[in-house]
């Protein structure tokens, strides 16, 4: 599961990079919860939580069955 979750990252990475972010990932629970760490403009950007929900948690849901949740983590 876990280089299906990289892969998805990696498809919504650029969107992220143009604007002078990032997104990495922390973990993967067994429950299908997986944890991301914004970096760079995304740290303080007001809309990241719309980011991760319209966008990340999205992507990864549609692409990696079995995934429930993403939640950002901080440093």
């Amino acid at each position: 599961m876990k280089e299906e979750v990289l892969k998805a990252l990696d498809s919504v990475r650029p969107f992220l990079q143009a604007d002078g972010g990032d997104v990495e990932l922390v973990d993967i629970t067994e429950d299908g919860i997986v944890k991301v760490r914004f970096s760079g403009a995304c740290v303080v950007c007001p809309m990241s939580q719309m980011t991760l929900r319209a966008g990340v948690e999205r992507s990864l849901q549609r692409e990696v069955p079995g995934i429930r949740r993403v939640e950002a983590v901080s440093n």
